[in-house]
């Protein structure tokens, strides 16, 4: 998931269906085959690792269907009964029906930990004037961009690629590392990532005070189909059950976390819910 957009897997309308899981035995998930920090054919992402950790609690084995997350997503996986769980979907979305949030966090502005741009919370911070700043087209921030005067000099980069070939916040980050742009918005489980694997590491501030546009501040849930009500009590349960072990591997991969006063969730806050 580049980032939460309501066009965000395409499915062609709402599930249907009267069907719950096909294999009670397995644990099938939905995920895209190179997507890290989220996701790849590896199991390295924090939804493998999440997947992994519901599967044992469940006592079921794991499997998967990979499909890149771009047009067809949805209809290709879920809506094809082909898995049963989409571990991470913005909530609000009606293309699939949605569990309890189990974490929340929204876009952040990524810069050189030594650039004067490092900490800007928000996109109408007056040092962001003039500056060539990344923006992934078609998504939110986007539109803080044009209203705060900070398109003219911006670069784009594509909201929908196969990520099999190409990845746009690996782009957008080795821009910032080379000083072809001087930082860059991205969706924040992925702007924690690529800084905290940057040579040196550079920062990722959650924008949290932008007004007057779209939400910047999501609360991320799984997606099942609407006719699995079962299935959707069951995954909140275990949500609620595991949530300090949740916050934990999503703090290991960089993921910033919110709680629900826009505060930060670190490691010594790991009980709070989002």
């Amino acid at each position: 998931m580049v980032a939460p957009v309501k066009s965000f897997g395409q499915a062609g309308g709402v599930l249907q269906g009267g069907l719950e899981l096909v294999d009670p035995k397995v644990l099938r998930v939905c995920a895209d085959p190179n997507n890290l920090p989220l996701s790849n054919d590896k199991g390295e992402g924090f939804e493998n690792k999440l997947a992994e950790l519901f599967a044992g609690k469940l006592n079921k084995s794991l499997a998967y269907t990979y499909y890149p997350q771009a047009t067809g997503f949805v209809r290709m996986t879920l809506g094809s009964y082909r898995c049963d769980v989409i571990m991470g979907f913005p909530q609000g979305d009606d293309l699939v029906e949605s569990t309890n949030p189990y974490y929340r966090t929204g876009y952040a502005l990524v810069a050189k930990a030594d650039s004067p741009l490092a900490g800007v919370d928000s996109l109408a911070d007056a040092r962001l004037k003039g500056k060539r700043l990344g923006i992934v087209a078609g998504t939110p921030p986007a539109t803080y961009f044009v209203m705060d005067g900070l398109m003219e000099k911006a670069k784009s980069y594509p909201l929908v690629v196969d990520t099999r070939y190409d990845s746009s916040p690996l782009a957008m980050t080795h821009d910032i590392e080379s000083g072809a742009i001087d930082a860059g918005v991205l969706w924040g489980p992925i702007a924690g990532y690529y800084a905290s694997k940057a040579n040196p590491p550079m920062r990722a501030t959650l924008l949290l005070k932008e007004k007057g546009g779209p939400q910047l501040i999501y609360r991320i849930v799984m997606g099942v189909r609407p006719s699995d009500s079962n299935w959707r009590r069951q995954l909140n349960q275990l949500i609620a059950d595991n949530q300090p072990a949740i916050n934990k591997l999503l703090l290991d991969y960089g993921v910033p976390i919110l709680n629900e006063q826009d505060q930060r969730i670190t490691a010594d806050t790991l009980t709070q819910k989002p």
